[in-house]
C-alpha cells in the first residue's frame, strides 16, 4: 500500500533520484532550486550516496562526466544562469556518450534576471544547450507527482540511450508542495553498462571514454550514429497529454507549470460555450509534432502560451507544417498569466 507525502517540488525530484538509485550528486547553489541541493546533502550520505557541493557550475558538471564515466547514476541541478556555465561541460558529456540527469528549476532572465518562475529556458533546452550537433531529452513536468515519476524515468532514459536527460521545471514547481506517491514509477528494461571505466580485471579491452576525434571521417560516423539514436527516441520516447482536444477549434499548446493555468482557462471557456482544448508536451525533446500535425487537420487555430516572450511557437509552427494560425500569448520576468488572461486571448481567436 503507497502512502503519499506532502513534499516540494525540489525535494521530490531529489527524493526520486536516490531511490531511482543516484549515488553522486554535484551542485553549486541558485534559488530557487537551492532546496534541492540542501536536500541531497541531508539524505545521501545516510542513504549511501554522496553529495558535494563544487566550487563552481563548471565544476560540478565536470565532476558528473567523471562519475558516469565509471558507472554510476549521477545528478546535478541549477537554475538558469547555472545551466549555461554547465553548457560547455554538458557539450563533452555528450560527445562521450554519457548518461546522466540534469535538472533545471528555471528563473527569470536574461542575465542574473529574477528569482521568480519562468519558462525562457526553452530554446536553451531543446535547441542550444552545449556546442556541436547534439540533443537533450527534455521532459517538462507539470505537477510535484511528475516532478517524481519523471526523475526516475529520466534516470532510466539516460542509462537506455546513453545521453544525459534534462527535467525542465521552474520555481513555481520547484517551490510549491503537494501530495506524492514515490511507488508509481514504470518499470524498463535497462542494458548492461559494457562500457564503464571501472577497471577491465584482465576480463576485457580497457575502456576509454572521449569526445575529441582528430580524424574527421571518424566524428563524422559518431555524430551520424548519435542522431540515429536521436531519432530511435523521436519514434518511441514522445510524451504529451491533451484535454478536450476531440471537438475543440482552438487548442492551447503549453507546458510545465502554465499548462495547469492553461486547463483552467480551457474550462472557463467551454463553459462560454467556446470549444478550446490543450495538448500539454510533456517531452520537449521529442518535441510531439505528429500528433500536433494531425490535430492541425481539424482544429481551427493554436495559441501557444509560456512564461517567456515565444520561443515554442516556431516548433508548433514546424510540427504544423504552417497547415493554421499559431499565435502567442505570454508573460515574462516571472510575472505568472491568471486564467483569466489566458481566456481573454481564447475569446479573440474565437471571434
Amino acid at each position: 500500500m503507497s502512502r503519499k507525502v506532502l513534499m516540494k517540488g525540489n525535494e521530490a525530484v531529489a527524493e526520486a533520484a536516490i531511490r531511482a538509485g543516484c549515488k553522486l550528486f554535484f551542485g553549486y547553489p541558485i534559488t530557487p532550486q537551492t532546496d534541492l541541493s540542501e536536500y541531497m546533502a541531508k539524505q545521501m550520505p545516510n542513504r549511501g550516496g554522496l553529495s558535494l557541493q563544487a566550487e563552481s557550475e563548471i565544476a560540478a558538471i565536470n565532476m558528473v562526466l567523471g562519475a558516469s564515466a565509471s558507472g554510476a547514476r549521477v545528478m546535478t541541478s541549477s537554475s538558469s544562469p547555472g545551466i549555461s556555465l554547465k553548457g560547455e561541460g554538458i557539450s563533452y558529456i555528450v560527445g562521450s556518450d554519457l548518461p546522466c540527469v540534469i535538472v533545471n528549476v528555471q528563473r527569470g532572465g536574461p542575465g542574473l534576471g529574477g528569482i521568480q518562475p519562468a519558462q525562457s529556458d526553452y530554446f536553451q533546452a531543446t535547441k542550444a544547450l552545449g556546442h556541436g550537433d547534439m540533443h537533450l531529452i527534455v521532459l517538462a513536468p507539470a505537477n510535484i507527482q511528475e516532478m517524481a515519476i519523471l526523475t526516475g524515468e529520466a534516470f532510466d532514459l539516460a542509462d537506455i540511450y546513453r545521453t544525459p536527460v534534462m527535467i525542465l521545471a521552474d520555481g513555481a514547481l520547484g517551490q510549491m508542495m503537494e501530495p506524492v506517491d514515490f511507488a508509481a514509477k514504470p518499470v524498463r528494461v535497462l542494458p548492461e553498462k559494457t562500457w564503464v571505466c571501472n577497471g577491465h580485471q584482465n576480463k576485457r579491452p580497457m575502456n576509454i571514454v572521449n569526445s575529441l576525434y582528430i580524424q574527421p571521417e571518424e566524428l563524422e560516423q559518431k555524430n551520424i550514429e548519435r542522431f540515429e539514436r536521436y531519432k530511435k527516441i523521436e519514434e518511441t520516447e514522445v510524451k504529451y497529454e491533451e484535454y478536450l482536444t476531440d471537438d475543440a477549434e482552438i487548442v492551447v499548446v503549453a507546458y510545465g507549470i502554465t499548462a495547469r493555468i492553461a486547463r483552467t482557462a480551457v474550462n472557463l471557456a467551454r463553459a462560454e460555450g467556446i470549444k478550446a482544448g490543450l495538448h500539454r508536451p510533456i517531452t520537449l525533446y521529442p518535441f510531439p509534432k505528429k500528433r500536433l500535425n494531425k490535430l492541425a487537420d481539424k482544429v481551427d487555430i493554436f495559441l501557444s502560451v509560456e512564461l517567456n516572450m515565444g520561443q515554442m511557437i516556431d516548433d508548433i509552427k514546424l510540427a504544423i507544417e504552417c497547415k493554421k494560425p499559431v499565435k502567442h500569448f505570454g508573460r515574462t520576468g516571472g510575472v505568472m498569466p491568471v486564467p483569466e488572461e489566458i481566456l481573454d486571448n481564447i475569446r479573440r481567436l474565437a471571434k
